[in-house]
């Protein structure tokens, strides 16, 4: 009987964690010390698509925003589940289908919750 495991079959795992963090780090430490190091005030000034900053970047956004784009983010990588299943539609037959039809009465009860919560609707 063979062990089923030894460290030396772990060892290509080991050498590319080795050559990604070493490529890393150096290429981390290329860019710092062969890079420009001219700091000024339009050099360290925050900049985003060519348009000037304005203000304060601290002020407050209203959580509705952030709310919904969580939800959106939730249900967006809810469907992507659904691609494999459609897929596979035939192969899984009626087993797969009654999970699908969980897992969708399972987003339709999060959804009916959101609108009766109101957290879609903008003021």
């Amino acid at each position: 009987m063979q062990p089923t495991h030894i460290p030396i079959d772990y060892l290509p795992i080991f050498m590319q964690f080795i050559f990604a963090f070493g490529f890393v780090a150096t290429t981390i430490l290329a860019t710092h010390f062969l890079g420009p190091k001219r700091a000024g005030k339009s050099k360290l000034e925050a900049f985003e698509c060519g348009i000037e900053s304005v203000g304060n970047a601290r002020s407050p956004f209203s959580i509705k925003y952030f709310l919904t784009a969580i939800l959106f983010v939730l249900f967006d990588i809810e469907v992507i589940f659904m691609y494999p299943w459609a897929v596979n539609f035939r192969e899984l037959g009626l087993q797969g289908f009654v999970a699908m039809l969980i897992f969708i009465s399972l987003l339709l009860v999060g959804f009916l919750y959101e609108i009766r919560r109101k957290a879609l609707d903008w003021e």
